[in-house]
């Protein structure tokens, strides 16, 4: 135990305790590890070895594992009759002490996100190879909130490898286990249901462990808590289904269902939806280039909040929206704030610009007209519902979307609107517009062409929903757009008809751009994708570090794209070669502006950027 400095207990049990400690291999550092100690005061040698055995099969199952919602193992090693295992120190608390500490209900956009986050690694560790793991013991007390905000599942001491028809041994946790692991089965539907447990307990602030006998029908979660939505009420009830038959199927069918309720209600943002998942990269860190080491901002300007969207150059200056509700005028060469305009509700989309007038939407229902010299509103127009795309501008109108499910074509002069057109579900794309036609594509899949009147031309339905803009290529007569769906699609753009199709193998929320004869974008899988325009041939992929959310812009060699763990890539659009890679401390989700060899994008971590690439 010399190489460990014991700090602190931070749990203890009727077997052992889990100490704090400092990893004195590291003299000049100070590294924390979490001890996990097994003592056996069992005289019985048969028992005491049973228990060591089933110590080493928890440091065995962990070391194969490796997930952001999983802590590392560092070393195992037994002294006399007490196990020993060192795993990754989590800098936060459970979610049992912080039920315990707030005095009121946790909201529910927050408990959507963790529980997307738990159906990820439970659909991890249930389609682990070569056989899939069981946890059996969800609820608060084994899911820690690290610093971050994001989930990570501790204590592996009961999970099992799941073989198919076998009993075990009853165990888990009265009130979050299902009624057939007290007959000592243990399939992935146990997770299922304990999770739903967990996310009762959470909305409820009812514990089932203390209220004996304890039914989840009597109980129903807006007895306690009215203000949680129907469709996050019916996923916890599926889950806890008596019949685990009634049950999802899988874990991913629960997350795909969070994400489809936290989409309609508005709790999931768009990245949210994909990215919940922790993105810190496991591993050992990889060193940076020489490139990368010079590569350092021009300027940045913190705004107060996130940004999410993208920002446009215009006349020397840049114009970009922020979470804090405000449209910032910076000036281009040096990041001095110019004005902003203050609306009511967050911006997370890109503005457009008609001579003098800068357009933009925000999540206060309005479409807004601004002067972009003065920043003074010419005029507002309000929809029924949150304005989350971008616009378009084009034949003396702003073309746009919202989540009333319409897209509007406004008159620039007056911003009245001339005509609008219905979708099926909220529209948060930036719409295509020509001469004699506009394309735009709602939240559900569905995309749409109408003429310049609004009157219907046709229709093509991806299997999910679209997030990211679509890219026409008018010399072509060719439509691309990526979709939750994990496939790239291009149509043509005058009859709907589908060309071809490219999976990948995650779902994008990218707007895909195209360079001469390739198509750019982002996936959720963490790649970077250069497709073949005209045949839908994968030419290159790159393999980042994180989910790919942000969408890239091209400019001769070279293409730029952010990701969720806040990088920029910087690649040869003919190879995929990377030149370097800038990191910020939040997410990249918007696309890059480039101008004059400056590239200026914003990051969750509130700051806007400058880089000077050429």
């Amino acid at each position: 135990m010399r190489r460990y400095l014991i700090q602190d207990v931070i749990g203890s049990g009727g077997m052992g305790a889990v100490y704090r400690a400092r990893d004195m291999h590291f003299p000049n550092a100070v590294k924390l590890v979490a001890i996990k100690e097994m003592v056996s005061a069992n005289t019985d040698p048969k028992i005491n070895q049973m228990m060591i055995k089933n110590f080493e099969r928890e440091a065995n199952l962990l070391v194969t594992l490796s997930h952001p919602s999983i802590t590392n193992i560092y070393d195992y090693f037994t002294i006399d009759q007490r196990a020993y295992l060192v795993i990754e120190y989590v800098y936060g608390k459970d979610l049992e002490r912080v039920l315990e500490r707030v005095t009121d209900f946790i909201p529910e956009s927050q408990v959507i996100k963790w529980a997307v986050q738990l159906c990820d690694v439970l659909d991890y560790l249930h389609s682990h190879e070569p056989e899939p793991i069981i946890f059996r013991d969800i609820k608060p007390s084994n899911i820690m909130i690290n610093q971050q905000g994001n989930v990570v599942l501790i204590d592996f001491g009961i999970a099992k490898t799941f073989q198919l028809g076998q009993k075990g041994t009853i165990i888990g946790t009265e009130g979050y286990a299902p009624p057939e692991q007290y007959r000592g089965e243990a399939t992935p539907s146990v997770d299922i249901y304990a999770l739903g447990a967990t996310l009762h307990h959470l909305f409820t602030r009812h514990d089932p462990t203390i209220e004996p006998p304890f039914t989840f029908e009597q109980r129903p979660i807006k007895k306690f808590n009215p203000a949680v939505t129907d469709q996050m009420v019916t996923i916890v009830e599926k889950a806890l289904s008596y019949n685990a038959g009634d049950r999802y199927s899988t874990a991913k069918e629960m997350r795909d269902a969070l994400i489809r309720a936290g989409s309609e209600t508005g709790l999931l943002s768009p990245v949210d939806s994909l990215f919940t998942v922790a993105t810190q990269t496991k591993g050992e860190s990889k060193g940076q280039t020489p490139a990368e080491q010079l590569i350092k901002p021009i300027w940045t300007f913190r705004c107060e909040d996130e940004v999410r969207g993208s920002a446009v150059i215009s006349n020397r200056s840049v114009y970009i929206g922020s979470y804090d509700h405000n449209v910032y005028k910076l000036n281009a060469a040096d990041g001095k704030f110019v004005w902003k305009y203050p609306a009511k509700g967050g911006i997370v989309s890109m503005p457009a610009f008609d001579g003098s007038l800068l357009f933009f939407g925000s999540e206060d229902h309005h479409v807004y007209a601004v002067e972009s010299g003065s920043g003074k509103r010419v005029w507002a127009f309000q929809t029924r519902g949150p304005v989350r795309g971008s616009p378009s501008v084009r034949n003396e109108h702003v073309f746009i979307g919202s989540d009333d499910c319409n897209l509007y074509a406004i008159s620039i002069t007056g911003g009245t609107p001339s005509w609008k057109a219905e979708a099926m579900a909220p529209i948060r794309t930036k719409p295509i517009v020509t001469d004699d036609r506009v394309i735009y594509v709602g939240m559900d899949g569905e995309m749409l062409s109408t003429d310049m009147g609004g009157m219907m031309k046709w229709r093509f339905n991806a299997k999910r929903g679209v997030l990211g803009n679509p890219y026409l290529d008018e010399s072509e007569g060719m439509l691309f757009f990526s979709s939750l769906d994990a496939t790239l699609y291009a149509i043509d753009s005058k009859t709907g008809w589908a060309i071809w199709r490219f999976r990948m193998d995650k779902g994008s929320v990218s707007s895909p751009i195209v360079l001469n004869d390739n198509i750019f974008l982002g996936s959720a899988d963490g790649k970077i994708y250069c497709v073949n325009k005209n045949n839908g041939r994968l030419v290159w992929s790159y393999q980042t570090e994180s989910q790919v959310s942000g969408s890239p812009i091209t400019d001769n060699d070279r293409v730029y794209i952010g990701d969720s763990d806040g990088g920029i890539y910087c690649l040869d659009v003919q190879s995929g070669e990377l030149f370097w890679k800038f990191q910020t401390q939040g997410h990249i989700t918007g696309r890059p502006a480039l101008d004059n060899g400056v590239l200026v994008f914003g990051s969750t971590d509130h700051n806007v950027y400058a880089i000077a690439v050429y």
